[in-house]
C-alpha cells in the first residue's frame, strides 16, 4: 500500500516524474513536488504541483522485470557465458566476440571459453542444419497460408513435431539476425526509427497488443514485443502499483455496452476524437482503463501494456547509446509517448532525442511535399500540431518536445507506413493459423512465429525493385533464401 511515497526505484530506474518538458519539475522524483493520493480510484494518484499534469505511477521493479523478460525472449538461444556474476554474463558471443575465444569443438559444433571467468559452452547452432530441408517445406507452406493440419498431412508429421520444428527455425533465425542487428545499430546511427502499436490477433479482442520499433524508412524491425507472457498465471485481482505483481492483468475488465462514435474522414476530428478516447481511460498510459471488451486468454497471463511499452523503450535505448540524435516516429497513443519521455528524458534535456507524433489520411503518399502548414494547439497537454492538405490527402505532425522550424521537414518525411505495412503482412501471411478459433485465445503459439517474420521481412523479403530491408541499409548485399536463413 503507499505510504505517501513514490514507489522506490529499482537499480537506479525511477520513472515516476512529471512528463511535462517544459514542467520545472520534468524528471525530478521527489514527492514534494506532487501530490500523492491512493484513496479515490477515480482520480489521478500523482498530480504536479507545478503544472497540473498527472503522470499514472508506475512500479519501478516491475518495469525492470518485463525489461528482462523482453531480452530473455530476444537472445535466450545465443551462445554465451552463462555464469551469474561474471561480466560477459547473457552477452552473445556473435555480438560480443572481445569477451571470448574460440575453444575447440564437440563434434561439429564450436565451443568457446569466456575470457572472465574461464566458463566454456557450445554454440549449438553452430553446426548445419540437418533438418533444413523439411524445415524449408514447412516454411513454404505456411507462408502461402496452408493450416497447420493440412502440413502435417503433407509432411507426414503431427502437430508436435510441426511446433517443435517451429521452435526450432524462430531460434534459428534469432541467431542469424543478432549479427545484423548489431551492424544495424553500427550503420544505420542517422536513420529514423519509428514505433507501431497493433493487436497481435485482430478479430479476437484477447488484449495481445504487438508493439515493433525498426527503421522508419526500409521497414527494417529491430524490436519487437506483445504484452503477453505465456509462462505466467494471471493474478486473481488487481495488484496495487507498489506491489511487484501490478505488471500483470487480472480478468476484471469493465465491458463495454455501446458502440462507440464512428471514426472522421476529417484528420483534425480524428486527432480530436484520439484525445477524448484517451482522456476516457482512469490511466492515460493504459489502454484497458476504459470500458473495452476482452476476451482474457485461457492460458497464460496479459502484461499490462505500459509495461511493455517502457521494457521496449528501455531495451532500444541500451541498443542506441553510441548514437548522437535519436528521432522516433510514433503514432498518436500516450501510452508510447509517455514511455518515450521517460526512458529518453536526458537525451530530451540535452536536445538529442526526437519524438515525432505522425498520423495522415490513407490518400496521402509518401513524400508528398507540404504546402500550407496549419499550427494548432490541441488536447489538455496543448500539443503543438502542424495539419498539411492536398486535396483529400491530409497529414499532420507534433513534436512531443515542441521543438519549431522543421514542420515541413518531419511533414515529409516522418511516417510509421513501414512498421504499419510489416505488422499488416504478417497477418495477411497467417490469417489462417491467427484467426483459428482455437488460437484466438492461445496467442502463445504465435511467438516463434513473430521472430521468424521478423528475419524473413528484414533479411528474405523484397520491395519492387528486388531489395531487402537489410540489404537496403548496407548490412547485407542480397537477399536470403529460406535455404540460407536455415543454414
Amino acid at each position: 500500500m503507499s505510504t505517501g511515497k513514490l514507489p522506490p526505484a529499482a537499480d537506479g530506474l525511477q520513472l515516476n516524474f512529471c512528463k511535462t518538458l517544459a514542467c520545472r519539475n520534468f524528471g525530478l522524483s521527489d514527492a514534494k513536488y506532487y501530490l500523492l493520493q491512493d484513496t479515490d480510484p477515480s482520480r489521478p494518484g500523482l498530480v504536479c504541483r507545478e503544472c497540473g499534469a498527472f503522470p499514472p505511477l508506475l512500479n519501478n521493479q516491475a518495469v525492470r522485470t518485463e525489461f528482462a523478460r523482453l531480452k530473455t525472449q530476444d537472445s535466450g538461444n545465443l551462445a554465451a557465458c552463462s555464469t551469474e556474476g561474471c561480466i560477459a554474463h547473457g552477452k552473445p558471443v556473435l555480438t560480443n566476440r572481445e569477451l571470448y575465444h574460440a575453444f575447440g569443438y564437440s563434434g561439429e559444433r564450436q565451443r568457446y571459453r569466456c575470457k572472465h571467468c574461464q566458463s566454456t559452452f557450445v554454440d549449438k547452432w553452430s553446426n548445419a542444419n540437418p533438418k533444413s530441408g523439411v524445415q524449408q517445406k514447412l516454411l513454404g507452406l505456411l507462408f502461402t497460408g496452408h493450416p497447420v493440419r493440412e502440413i502435417c498431412r503433407k509432411l507426414s508429421m503431427n502437430p508436435k513435431t510441426f511446433y517443435d520444428h517451429l521452435d526450432q527455425v524462430a531460434a534459428r533465425c534469432r541467431n542469424k539476425l543478432a549479427s545484423v542487428d548489431a551492424r544495424f545499430l553500427q550503420l544505420a546511427i542517422n536513420n529514423p526509427l519509428a514505433s507501431t502499436l497493433a493487436p497481435l490477433q485482430p478479430l479476437s479482442d484477447n488484449g495481445v497488443m504487438w508493439l515493433t520499433t525498426g527503421d522508419a524508412a526500409q521497414g527494417y524491425v529491430l524490436l519487437q514485443n506483445i504484452n503477453y507472457s505465456q509462462d505466467e498465471e494471471k493474478p486473481d485481482e488487481e495488484a496495487d502499483v507498489y506491489t511487484p505483481n501490478s505488471r500483470r492483468m487480472p480478468d476484471s475488465f469493465i465491458h463495454l455496452a455501446e458502440i462507440g462514435e464512428p471514426d472522421s474522414n476529417d484528420l483534425l476530428n480524428q486527432v480530436n476524437n484520439k484525445y477524448k478516447e484517451v482522456l476516457s481511460r482512469s490511466n492515460v498510459e493504459d489502454l484497458y482503463t476504459r470500458p473495452v471488451n476482452v476476451d482474457y486468454p485461457s492460458k497464460g497471463c496479459l502484461i499490462r501494456p505500459q509495461y511493455t511499452a517502457y521494457a521496449q523503450f528501455l531495451r532500444l535505448q541500451e541498443l542506441t547509446m553510441q548514437w548522437d540524435d535519436l528521432t522516433l516516429y510514433l503514432p498518436q497513443e500516450p501510452l508510447l509517448r509517455s514511455a518515450v519521455i521517460s526512458v529518453f528524458k536526458e537525451r530530451l534535456q540535452q536536445r538529442q532525442c526526437q519524438p515525432v507524433y505522425v498520423t495522415q489520411t490513407s490518400e496521402w503518399q509518401e513524400n508528398d511535399t507540404a504546402d500550407n502548414i496549419d499550427i494548432m494547439l490541441l488536447s489538455w497537454w496543448r500539443d503543438r500540431w502542424a495539419f498539411t492538405q492536398r486535396g483529400n490527402a491530409a497529414k499532420a505532425i507534433c513534436h512531443l518536445g515542441k521543438e519549431t522550424g522543421k514542420e515541413d521537414e518531419w511533414l515529409q518525411r516522418a511516417s510509421t507506413f513501414m512498421l504499419e505495412e510489416y505488422q499488416a503482412r504478417f497477418y495477411l501471411n497467417f490469417r489462417s493459423l491467427i484467426d483459428e478459433p482455437r488460437r484466438r485465445l492461445r496467442p502463445g503459439g504465435l511467438l516463434p512465429l513473430l521472430d521468424i517474420f521478423r528475419a524473413w521481412n528484414n533479411l528474405c523479403h523484397q520491395n519492387g525493385d528486388g531489395i531487402t530491408p537489410a540489404q537496403a541499409l548496407g548490412l547485407t548485399r542480397q537477399p536470403y533464401t529460406l535455404a540460407q536463413l536455415l543454414a
